[in-house]
């Protein structure tokens, strides 16, 4: 690649992993011929929006990984953030038909020190949620990592927990060191730090690797998990939601009707990602170049590029996270 050429915007092909608590109908966020047909193999539990193996589908990089953008292309991709070496974004779809672990995410300072690069802090969006749908964030007051650890080994550890009520458009910040678990019958688009470091407490006696000791280790018996109250926004006249704005990460969201244009601008010389929600739109730069973005999907928009113009081609949600 010519190194004064612009890195233009580009979309990624979704990934999807298999998971013992997933679904296996995930329409209508994907049409079975989106699964290659794994529909019915396993349950799939996340889609793989972002992430460095994620697929460009279009531009300079069509059919190579983002890992070999960020690599090849560091500064015109990440701006100020090119010492990272790596997108720092990592969004997923998450679709839980059971209870995920019980399980908790280091630090940065604590991760460096085990080597494992960055740490994991996240949050989820609630896309769609049924009656009764619950996450668990952090630890009911008085409860001591001890406890845990006791009610852990007795099969208890879910009642130590926190449970919140969720809705759709709830979102929900869960930092490092956050005991955590997602309940069933909700769908969550989740932007988190570009790690996929788990620890997990307590399966409910699901046949799977625990690393309670590691675990423990990480665990903080207070943290500011829960859930975060939208902010109004305005961009080129749209009126959106700033969903939540925390160190690693800030979530906006907008609503266009079939036709409408959202023009968005990069102040802050670092990258950003475009997703859509229940419809389909495209990305323009300066209107001589363009990416599709279908729904349930992806574009990268590199650090480099000033601006962007969203043009919906159906009502469709547009979710924007900067780092």
């Amino acid at each position: 690649m010519d190194a004064m050429s612009l890195l233009e915007p580009f979309s990624l092909h979704p990934s999807f992993s298999h998971r013992t608590w997933g679904r296996r109908d995930l329409r209508p966020w994907y049409p079975e011929s989106d699964l290659d047909g794994e529909k019915h193999k396993e349950p799939i539990g996340e889609a793989w929006l972002t992430g460095p193996q994620a697929i460009a589908r279009d531009g300079i990089y069509e059919g190579q990984p983002l890992q070999t953008v960020a690599e090849k292309s560091s500064f015109q991709l990440l701006g100020r953030l090119a010492h990272e070496k790596e997108f720092p974004l990592l969004i997923k779809l998450l679709f839980p038909d059971e209870k995920l672990s019980v399980q908790v995410h280091p630090n940065d300072e604590q991760a460096h020190k085990l080597g494992l690069g960055r740490g994991k802090t996240e949050c989820w969006y609630v896309l769609e949620a049924q009656p009764g749908a619950t996450v668990a964030c952090g630890l009911k007051d008085g409860v001591t990592l001890e406890l845990l650890r006791a009610a852990i080994a007795d099969g208890t550890a879910e009642t130590l927990l926190n449970q919140i009520p969720v809705t759709a458009g709830d979102m929900v910040f869960v930092d490092a060191g956050t005991v955590h678990a997602i309940g069933p019958g909700v769908t969550i688009l989740e932007t988190q730090q570009t790690s996929d470091t788990t620890y997990r407490l307590y399966d409910y006696g699901r046949p799977r690797e625990l690393h309670v000791e590691q675990g423990l280790a990480v665990s903080r018996v207070a943290t500011r998990a829960g859930k975060v109250a939208a902010k109004p926004t305005v961009v080129d006249n749209c009126h959106g939601k700033r969903l939540i704005e925390e160190q690693y990460f800030t979530v906006d969201s907008f609503q266009l009707k079939p036709g409408d244009n959202l023009t968005l601008e990069n102040t802050g010389e670092k990258p950003f990602v475009i997703t859509a929600i229940r419809g389909d739109a495209q990305v323009d730069v300066a209107g001589h170049s363009r990416c599709q973005l279908p729904a349930s999907s992806s574009v990268i928009v590199p650090a480099e590029v000033a601006t962007v113009t969203v043009r919906a081609r159906t009502a469709v949600e547009i979710v924007r996270a900067t780092p």
